[in-house]
């Protein structure tokens, strides 16, 4: 009886909207940083609809939140859920909307009256977004077991606090230990934050697997001097090395083509003077693909067209790691799940590989995993001009609504039709 069931977008849409208002920024978009103030509100807010539901809340000691729906048979649940944190420019839906369609899907339950063979779980991981503190994912990292705890809380941000402090300033740390409740499969509801959905008019993306990542931080030291009496052939300019790399960064990815991209997000000079040949000049790199073998070309090449300015120059030169992560394909069964229901419901839907990292990745290493996209018109994301329409919203709600039931009510996996 329950493959007639719906969500209530209606309610979802006032949801997200709420949420979107701790944090809020003119314009429309809303700031979270992970463990900051606002994210405390969030948490708060989001956990307090967990309470009205009935869940069962256990927070862990990284910070991460699991509100458990118990089933007719104990064991592993199936979980759903992402991340409420922002970047400092964030929309309302990148994050939000998985947590939040997972509180929907327990909510349209509870109101059905149908009580599931297995466990049920709604989870929210802390710094997600790696905005504030690297790396990303951190919270599903440390669940998962890909970085120990001890090493994630003594992680200090951009601003120089470090994890461990901003968890207990929040009152975040929970009791539980991590890598607890295990789970049974996960499906996590998501804007896709690219054009591709929105140009080929479809409605649900089946996400196939996540592209790697490389994040990388470049520093290069020089000589700080006049900039009008330096002549161009004395200069140990740190500025230069780091301009010529990033525009370096650029050719290399566009030669490479396929799905590699690349970006420079941040750069910093010293002294950021306008009339003083900088001294030093720090960069981030941002390198993605689908295929690790490119990927790692590309990084290599990226490094040594830095070393090699940096000696044409006469400037020092250090590369950090900030995060590696290698693609991931998520399980087919899952993902043909996904698929089969979304065409069951009457939605079109594609198959195709996500370039944004995501918790589900890190499930991924644990059980099995899978992901569904919904639109994001523009393809805009970490911007506060982020946008999914409520129809589209409540197509993804409908689908993991469904593919959560399908897991719940069944003995195992379901295998996909040959």
């Amino acid at each position: 009886m329950w493959n007639d069931l719906r969500i209530d977008g209606e309610r979802l849409w006032q949801r997200l909207n709420e949420l979107g208002e701790i944090g809020a920024l003119p314009g429309g978009g809303v700031c979270r940083l992970a463990l900051s103030e606002e994210d405390r509100l969030g948490r708060e807010r989001v956990m307090g609809w967990m309470q009205e539901l009935g869940l069962e809340i256990h927070q862990d000691a990284i910070g991460n939140v699991f509100g458990l729906r118990p089933g007719q048979q104990p064991g592993p649940p199936v979980m759903t859920g992402s991340h409420i944190d922002t970047v400092r420019t964030g929309g309302l839906y990148d994050g939000n909307l998985g947590v939040l369609a997972g509180l929907e899907v327990v909510q349209t339950l509870n109101q059905a009256g149908i009580e599931t063979r297995r466990p049920l779980c709604v989870a929210f991981f802390t710094n997600e977004e790696g905005a504030r503190f690297a790396p990303d994912m951190m919270g599903s990292l440390v669940y998962v077991g890909g970085m120990p705890l001890e090493q994630a809380l003594s992680t200090r941000g951009i601003d120089g606090e470090s994890v461990a402090d901003c968890l207990t300033r929040i009152g975040a740390v929970g009791e539980r230990p991590v890598g607890r409740p295990e789970a049974h499969a996960f499906v996590e509801l998501h804007v896709e934050q690219g054009p591709v959905l929105e140009q080929q008019g479809i409605t649900i993306g089946a996400v196939e697997q996540v592209q790697g990542i490389s994040w990388s931080e470049y520093r290069f030291d020089g000589c700080s001097n006049h900039a009008g009496t330096t002549p161009m052939s004395l200069r140990r300019d740190a500025a230069h090395g780091a301009v010529a790399t990033a525009a370096y960064v650029r050719q290399r990815v566009e030669q490479a083509g396929g799905h590699q991209v690349g970006t420079v997000g941040r750069m910093a000079f010293t002294p950021d003077l306008i009339n003083v040949v900088p001294l030093s000049a720090s960069m981030t790199v941002d390198l993605r693909n689908t295929d690790d073998s490119v990927l790692r070309q590309v990084e290599e090449d990226v490094e040594r067209f830095a070393r090699q300015v940096a000696e044409e120059e006469g400037l020092a030169f250090e590369r950090r790691s900030l995060a590696r992560f290698e693609p991931v394909d998520f399980d087919p069964e899952v993902v043909g799940l996904v698929e089969t229901t979304a065409r069951r419901l009457g939605y079109s839907v594609r198959r195709m590989p996500s370039g944004a990292g995501h918790d589900a990745q890190m499930l991924a290493r644990v059980c099995p995993t899978a992901m569904i996209f919904v639109p994001s018109v523009g393809g805009i994301s970490h911007n506060i001009e982020e946008y999914t329409a409520p129809e589209d919203v409540a197509a993804g709600a409908n689908v993991l609504l469904q593919v959560l039931l399908e897991l719940c009510q069944s003995p195992d996996v379901p295998r996909e039709n040959p």
